[in-house]
């Protein structure tokens, strides 16, 4: 009796062979693919080229087949999310598979500290998960959020941004570094290389020719960058101003709010509320980076704390400070959140603590009521509409960025436009 007879005959003796199972371990050369029908089985393993699809395809009529399958059976796929990207689940789906992207991080590993590692080995252990995945046991991985082809382009705006304001940080940072190690400190504007050619040194020496080139060739980068950055700031106000796309409406009605700068309602929109939906304010801090991850073992309890966020990367939109998330219980009102959040900023203030984090959260108090306060109305994310920006409107930002030290003394007597806003009475 041949091996695809015994596997038929074991598939119909069991009666599981209901589902194909395929698995991808995915290379810059090759693509790896793994087969089964359920556990116990040993894969089918088969390598294609790297972005083959009709070998993909041709693969799985051939497992269909050596495993005596039904030409309708339904087919579950996963592959770990990174490089590739989104464009493979898309076709798998086009084609009437039921795709996830894992992501990788979340899988399950041996905790030894040298464990053998191979593709077939991978392959192996993703096909097990996605077995118990679709058997109902949600806990033995996260699975990512594949946003639309739109979605996923609206991002590369403000996504690019950020990676041209880090570049030219580095080259700030290259260029004051060679200047240090020549005791000099020259400043970066519009007469750098004029200043450059006319440096001298400590001994009254100009600088060497390798050296003053080297920053003017650094210089010339810098210049680039930041046209780059002005260029694509402008195209985001020309949108602001003229786009019709209801995530762009988002953020104009984010930027209406006092204490929200353009970089940050851009980034909630983009990344958070345009097209996710969340069930519950756990799936917005553990997005943001927020989520406590507490270790109790025995009589130890302490808390690991939280992981590092989006980060803002202009200066005058924060400073660079960790996205924060407001705490909102099911069944707080807007004005109550906002009331709490401008409390704890304040006693901060007094304190003489940082409040980075408390005009931060004060931000993302807007974000997470975009139900219009009502967090039994709806899903967290669908865009803010006019009672929750009424509730929070008109001076939640930071009053010592918008106002100065008049406006905390008169904030304290309570005679300030943000305590009435806010509905605190004189004296709390």
């Amino acid at each position: 009796m041949s091996r695809a007879e015994t596997t038929r005959q074991r598939q119909g003796h069991h009666g599981e062979a209901s589902r194909l199972y395929l698995a991808f371990e995915l290379g810059r050369a090759g693509w790896k693919l793994g087969f089964t029908t359920g556990m116990g089985q040993r894969p089918r393993e088969r390598t294609v080229s790297a972005g083959d699809l009709d070998a993909v395809e041709a693969e799985v009529e051939r497992a269909r087949r050596r495993f005596g399958l039904p030409l309708d059976v339904q087919v579950m796929s996963c592959y770990e999310a990174g490089r590739d990207g989104f464009w493979l689940h898309r076709f798998l789906d086009a084609v009437g598979y039921q795709s996830y992207v894992v992501d990788s991080s979340s899988i399950e590993v041996n905790r030894r500290a040298r464990r053998a590692k191979t593709d077939s080995l991978d392959l192996s252990g993703l096909l097990r998960l996605l077995i118990r995945y679709h058997a109902g046991d949600r806990k033995v991985w996260s699975v990512v959020r594949v946003p639309s082809p739109e979605a996923e382009d609206a991002r590369h705006l403000h996504r690019e941004l950020m990676t041209l304001k880090r570049d030219r940080v580095r080259v700030t940072n290259r260029i004051k570094g060679l200047l240090a190690t020549q005791g000099l400190n020259l400043p970066l504007d519009a007469d750098f290389e004029r200043r450059v050619q006319e440096a001298v040194l400590w001994d009254g020496l100009p600088l060497l020719e390798e050296l003053s080139g080297r920053l003017t060739r650094e210089w010339g980068r810098h210049q680039f960058l930041s046209h780059e950055i002005r260029g694509l700031e402008q195209r985001r106000r020309t949108l602001l101003g003229v786009s019709q796309d209801p995530s762009v409406d988002q953020v104009r009605q984010l930027l209406a709010l006092r204490g929200i700068g353009m970089n940050s309602a851009w980034l909630y929109v983009m990344e958070f509320f345009a097209w996710r939906e969340f069930k519950n304010r756990r799936e917005v801090g553990a997005l943001a980076g927020l989520a406590p991850t507490p270790h109790q073992s025995g009589d130890s309890h302490r808390e690991q704390g939280t992981r590092k966020g989006w980060q803002s990367s202009d200066p005058g939109d924060g400073g660079g400070d960790r996205l924060g998330v407001a705490k909102v219980s099911a069944g707080e009102r807007a004005d109550e959140v906002v009331q709490r959040a401008v409390r704890w900023s304040w006693a901060a203030d007094e304190e003489g603590r940082d409040r980075g984090t408390c005009t931060k959260t004060l931000d993302c108090v807007v974000a997470l009521l975009g139900n219009g306060g009502d967090p039994r109305g709806g899903h967290a994310g669908q865009g803010l509409s006019r009672r929750g920006s009424q509730n929070i409107a008109h001076g939640v930002g930071s009053p010592r960025r918008q106002h100065g030290a008049a406006a905390r003394a008169q904030f304290k007597r309570g005679h300030s436009p943000l305590r009435t806003s806010c509905g605190l009475q004189p004296g709390t």
